[in-house]
């Protein structure tokens, strides 16, 4: 059972802020470029690790737009759930990355994976919404 709180096509006619759309967007195709250097790195491209983590800390600015937008836009807080475990494993993410032991960090690209599941899934929804606001205009 759903409520309204967990709707994502609440106040169509109002739209979907372009910058949450956008990072919605942008989060997939970021974690994707982490991956990317990442392996890059593994293989013994120089200096891909330094641009791994500086694109680990660039991750903080679409998920905290996803986050807070679910919070602070009262027609976005169907995207709640979503946005905020999104924002969970970010957390998650960065706490494996700085743990020394190589335990943890065997934990970062199986963390990586289920962020860029929920990433994808509020993509998802973040579409649905766009389309539908696109079908009650026309």
């Amino acid at each position: 059972m759903t409520g309204a709180t967990h709707d994502t096509l609440t106040d169509l006619g109002r739209g979907t802020p372009v910058w949450f759309s956008l990072s919605g967007r942008l989060l997939p195709v970021w974690i994707l470029a982490q991956f990317l250097t990442a392996g890059l790195a593994l293989f013994g491209e120089t200096g891909t690790w330094n641009l791994h983590a500086g694109l680990g800390a660039g991750l903080a600015l679409p998920v905290l737009c996803l986050a807070g937008g679910a919070i602070a836009v009262p027609r976005l807080r169907g995207f709640g759930w979503w946005a905020g475990l999104a924002a969970l494993l970010y957390l998650l993410q960065v706490a494996l990355a700085a743990g020394d032991a190589s335990r943890s960090l065997a934990f970062h690209p199986v963390n990586g994976a289920l962020l860029l599941t929920a990433s994808l899934v509020l993509l998802a929804k973040i579409e649905r919404r766009l389309a539908r606001s696109r079908k009650t205009k026309a």
